[in-house]
């Protein structure tokens, strides 16, 4: 039988069964088993939660009854993001990156491997759902100075402005390529305070001014000014001077932030 025949007879029985063909398709796909799902993130994950201290990580059931909401980021975004979780629970399915995100030449290959690791049809009976908003940031980074693996300031660069700036027009059009429906959200790189290890003063700024000039190009992606929200907080919300890290209260109060704008997209 020529395959233009057999999708013709496909078409006629599917609608005299009643249905339309799109609501036959999705009987074709496995549904999700959780089971597998959770033993695959914790693997992927590894030992990301011990690391961190955090309940981030943990493995949560997404629902086709909840929006579904990605935060991807560096360590910051893992501090908050259990409140995020907490806060927007019931309104939505919160899930952050199985990792700390790293620099922005990171982010595409860190999402493919989210989705080929975790989502149909990669991993039988795996995700199914689309990202609804997907909160994101790289820059703290891109801006620091490695000596071999260790921070130093008389290192070099992981990225120079040019380098940020031609990595994040890249993300901005992957997302909007492989997630057309999802909200983006950029949250900018939060301060660099005194004596920081391998970071200098005044580097978030000159990386922020950058990122705002990409997304110029990219109007329909929000812009949330984290940095902002945290710079007259930082001597009360950091976690110790020269650290570039935030205390419970600091990584609560940022994570409360982040849901409320998130929240305006579900």
């Amino acid at each position: 039988m020529e395959r233009k025949v057999f999708v013709k007879l496909l078409g006629a029985g599917v609608l005299g069964m009643g249905l339309v063909p799109s609501a036959f398709a999705v009987d074709v796909f496995k549904r999700t088993n959780h089971k597998i799902c959770e033993i695959t993130w914790k693997k992927l994950c590894g030992k990301m939660a011990s690391v961190y201290e955090t309940d981030a990580f943990e493995y949560v059931k997404p629902t086709k009854r909840k929006p579904n909401v990605l935060i991807y980021g560096d360590s910051i975004s893992i501090g908050y993001s259990s409140m995020v979780r907490k806060t927007l629970d019931g309104k939505a399915t919160v899930i952050r990156l199985f990792k700390n995100g790293g620099s922005s030449r990171d982010f595409i290959p860190n999402m493919d491997k989210l989705q080929d690791t975790m989502f149909q049809p990669h991993l039988e009976n795996g995700w199914d759902f689309k990202w609804d908003v997907i909160h994101f940031n790289v820059g703290l980074h891109d801006l620091k100075y490695l000596k071999g693996k260790n921070l130093n300031k008389k290192g070099k660069q992981v990225s120079s402005i040019i380098e940020y700036k031609t990595n994040l027009d890249k993300i901005c059009k992957y997302l909007k390529t492989e997630f057309p429906k999802a909200k983006l959200i950029f949250a900018t790189t939060t301060p660099v305070p005194e004596n920081a290890k391998g970071r200098f003063v005044g580097d978030s700024i000159k990386f922020n001014q950058a990122a705002i000039a990409v997304l110029e190009n990219h109007s329909d992606i929000v812009i949330n000014d984290i940095y902002a929200f945290t710079k007259p907080n930082l001597k009360t919300w950091g976690k110790e001077p020269g650290n570039v890290h935030y205390s419970a209260l600091g990584s609560d109060k940022q994570g409360a932030e982040v849901s409320g704008i998130i929240a305006k997209y579900l």
